[in-house]
């Protein structure tokens, strides 16, 4: 017997579990999509409804609550939070301008390089909050615009992003779901993020690079900046390098060491709030680690648990597999038009709106399709199509990716406004460019 008729054939309101949850979910993708309220108010109205209408029951809805992804976001935003107070960020971007000799595209790829590691290794959130201000304090000492800057760190976060596991929320949720490693990732991804980043850079130095021209005195002040004076806490800065290379080792050992990665990033987390807290009386231990606790961004997270009930539901009355059918009878069953198919859709969607609730639903619908393409193991194309397709994508306009309304929000605060059609209008063909190289690799690697 299927699943979908383990429960009742209809729901409190006397309808088919089938139409209620597919009106629940279109919903509450339409609500998400306007921004008129939080997306986690609407996810989790969206999950409650689910369950007081009957589509699922509360166990149910616990059971597709994916908890390692939720604990390896926890984790990770916890050692984020308190890494950041050592000024390391700061350090670095500062360091990398004065490498270059203040000279402006030198400055340019500099800091766009140190965006695109430092998103393949923490959180490109944070990290575009964190070089953005830096930016901004560098090119008004060279007196040019910002706007090529936070551009190009834009997208060299989202490329970043793609490189790792923990890169991007994406994979984050593919890996989990579908038992990716780290190394999975490093290996699969990371080596296409190289080109498509030199391909980006290559066209940015012929839009701005070659008019970027700056005074030898405004040069001469960036050079005077201080990047030591940038790292306000020098123990901290130990403890945090520590505890990432810490985390970074575990996740490149996990499948050896049979730990899954939210349980290394909760004991990264816990480690790092337990050496920081060492020495401190019990009222500084519970104000830090409130402080700390209150910087996860918990609407993230409870966004999360919304959407994977939801999901969930949809799963479980059996829609997911019929449309999953459906997209390999369109696509004639064959695995080379199927893994471009969701390469393409994933990227065009995810610069249109939130990549989190498309890749949410993709990832059953994919598991679906394993009994006509020979096993969950012949599916690794179409992963790779989804990661890759959803992370890229988000660099199509400012709201394909939270990293870019960061960058946006910043600017027009400091008095740099990213209009929105402006971006769109070189990101949206810049984005399909590099889904061009990124098809031309799953094909040639996969398919």
């Amino acid at each position: 017997m299927s699943e979908a008729a383990n429960h009742a054939a209809t729901t409190l309101v006397g309808l088919s579990p089938v139409v209620v949850a597919t009106t629940l979910f279109v919903l509450t993708y339409l609500v998400i999509i306007t921004e008129k309220v939080n997306r986690a108010i609407v996810a989790l109205c969206g999950a409650s409804l689910m369950i007081v209408l009957g589509v699922v029951n509360q166990q149910a809805a616990i059971a597709g609550i994916d908890f390692n992804t939720l604990g390896l976001l926890t984790g990770m935003m916890v050692i984020v939070a308190i890494s950041r107070r050592s000024g390391m960020f700061q350090f670095v971007a500062i360091w990398s301008a004065k490498r270059v000799e203040a000279k402006p595209w030198g400055i340019l790829v500099m800091l766009s390089l140190v965006t695109a590691i430092f998103s393949s290794l923490l959180d490109n959130v944070t990290t575009v909050l964190l070089i953005a201000p830096v930016t901004l304090l560098i090119t008004d000492e060279l007196q040019i615009s910002p706007y090529p800057y936070l551009f190009a760190e834009i997208f060299a976060s989202n490329i970043g992003g793609t490189a790792t596991l923990i890169g991007d929320p994406p994979n984050i949720m593919i890996g989990s779901a579908v038992g990716l490693s780290f190394n999975d990732f490093l290996f699969n991804l990371a080596p296409i993020t190289l080109p498509i980043m030199a391909l980006v850079l290559l066209i940015f130095y012929l839009l701005w690079g070659r008019s970027m021209v700056v005074s030898e005195a405004a040069r001469q002040r960036v050079m005077r900046f201080n990047e030591y004076g940038a790292l306000t806490d020098r123990r901290l800065l130990k403890q945090s390098l520590l505890v990432i290379a810490l985390v970074i080792g575990g996740f490149t050992t996990a499948h050896s060491i049979g730990l899954e990665p939210a349980t290394i990033a909760m004991a990264g987390a816990a480690l790092l709030l337990l050496l920081t807290a060492m020495g401190q009386s019990a009222e500084d231990q519970s104000e830090f680690v409130q402080k700390s606790f209150a910087e996860v961004e918990w609407v993230t997270i409870f966004f999360f648990v919304g959407l994977f009930i939801l999901v969930h539901a949809l799963e479980h009355v059996g829609l997911l597999n019929s449309l999953a059918n459906r997209v390999i009878h369109l696509t004639g069953g064959d695995m080379t038009v199927t893994a471009i198919t969701i390469l393409w859709v994933s990227a065009v969607v995810s610069a249109i709106v939130d990549n989190i609730p498309f890749v949410a639903t993709m990832i059953p619908l994919i598991k679906s399709m394993a009994p006509t393409f020979g096993g969950a193991d012949n599916l690794m194309p179409l992963w790779w199509a989804l990661a890759l397709g959803a992370c890229l994508g988000g660099n199509g306009s400012l709201v394909g990716a939270s990293a870019n309304l960061i960058v946006a929000g910043f600017a027009e605060r400091a008095g740099h406004r990213i209009a929105f059609l402006r971006f769109m209008l070189l990101a949206f063909p810049l984005m399909l460019l590099t889904i061009v190289v990124a098809t031309i690799y799953l094909y040639w690697r996969y398919l």
